[in-house]
């Protein structure tokens, strides 16, 4: 009985190593070589591709080897070698090319490989992207692919991709050009954003020059050209913030002379009037300062609101400074009793300071007229 069971597990062993699929080991592809080998391609652009595949020693049982290409018109031709022994060559006009694992089985010993050549030219894309040139995998009997496919690909170009973004730049351009002539024209420093202006027009030039299999390169200079333009509206923007700055800084040194002036006085140098034109004064440089903080900072529009307000608050500075001045020359001498009321001190009143100027005057006009009477005697009794 023991015998009976021992043959009987056996038996069945046996079967299920029959039944197992056979397991093959993946092909291999060798000498691959591609015409053009580097570059983008634009559409109809000749291709031309050679291989070889190897199958793995050592196994007699293959999978289907299956060729496959996104090339428009492709041409394949393959032939089977066994141990250096060509067969015959094999033409195809399709997309994907079905190699029989019946063809590619042989004895273990043998040495199996297929050399393939494939042409055809390159598809058109609605954008650019990268295409199949060629992918090979095998499939098992029931269909499913077997590893991982090997795949080489290319770039095709959209010329229109290139165009557009050449179109781009030079509007972009433009508009950086229309925007530097202006600012000029308002005496503002356009230097750095003219020199990214030439940068730029240079790289779209460049970039309009170059063959369509220099795809990649071309829109790196439509990239650099566009980061030029960038830059250059940046700079341009600065220098604008800077000249607002710069002007808003003019009446601020005019009214600084006339508030020197002013406390060099003694008879303006305490006058309500200058302190009113010192505070609108110290506001102005506060937004002076907030306007330059801004500038570091790169916030531009900000910078040239806050130089806006100082201008505005500097130039309301000037014109009271002036104001204070004009009153001062239309009236010298109600200033010059100003000046006296301050220093006798703060106990009489302008009002009084007049009428006891205006007596004075009067005792002054009696005296000369007792003097000029005691003078007339004498010349009578001399």
């Amino acid at each position: 009985m023991k015998g009976m069971g021992l043959k009987r597990l056996i038996i069945i062993l046996a079967l299920l190593v029959l039944l197992l699929p056979a397991v093959s080991e993946a092909y291999t592809v060798n000498s691959m070589t591609i015409n053009p080998s580097t570059g983008a391609l634009t559409p109809g652009t000749a291709v031309s591709l050679s291989f070889t595949v190897q199958e793995p020693s050592g196994s007699s049982t293959m999978n289907d080897l299956i060729l496959n290409t996104a090339l428009k018109n492709p041409q394949w031709s393959y032939i089977i070698n066994v141990n250096g022994n060509p067969t015959s060559p094999t033409q195809s006009g399709s997309a994907t090319v079905d190699i029989s694992s019946f063809l590619l089985e042989y004895k273990s010993s043998d040495d199996v490989t297929v050399g393939v050549t494939l042409s055809g030219t390159a598809p058109s894309v609605t954008q650019t992207s990268n295409q199949t040139l060629i992918s090979i995998w095998e499939e098992d009997s029931n269909g499913n692919q077997v590893a991982t496919p090997y795949t080489q690909t290319a770039l095709i170009v959209n010329t229109n991709d290139v165009t557009t973004a050449i179109a781009n730049a030079n509007t972009q351009l433009a508009q950086l050009k229309a925007d530097i002539d202006e600012k000029s024209a308002l005496g503002i420093d356009t230097s750095a954003a003219q020199a990214q202006y030439n940068s730029a027009q240079s790289q779209i030039s460049q970039a309009q020059a170059m063959p369509s299999s220099q795809y990649t390169d071309a829109l790196n200079a439509i990239n650099s050209a566009t980061s030029a333009i960038t830059n250059g509206e940046t700079l341009l923007d600065k220098s604008w913030a800077e000249s607002e700055i710069s002007n808003a800084q003019g009446p601020i040194n005019n009214v600084d002379q006339l508030i020197a002036f002013f406390q060099s006085n003694t008879s303006t140098a305490n006058d309500a009037r200058l302190s009113t034109v010192i505070t609108e004064r110290e506001i102005a440089v506060s937004y002076i300062s907030a306007a330059n903080d801004f500038v570091t900072n790169g916030n531009y529009a900000s910078a040239r609101s806050k130089a806006e307000q100082a201008y505005t608050e500097g130039n309301q500075s000037y014109n009271d400074a002036l104001a204070f001045q004009a009153a001062l020359a239309a009236n010298p001498f109600s200033n010059l009793l100003g000046g006296l009321g301050t220093s006798v001190g703060s106990v009489f009143s302008s009002g009084v300071l007049i009428i006891g100027v205006g007596v004075v005057v009067v005792v002054l006009i009696v005296v000369g007229i007792i003097i000029y009477r005691k003078r007339s005697r004498w010349d009578e009794l001399g």
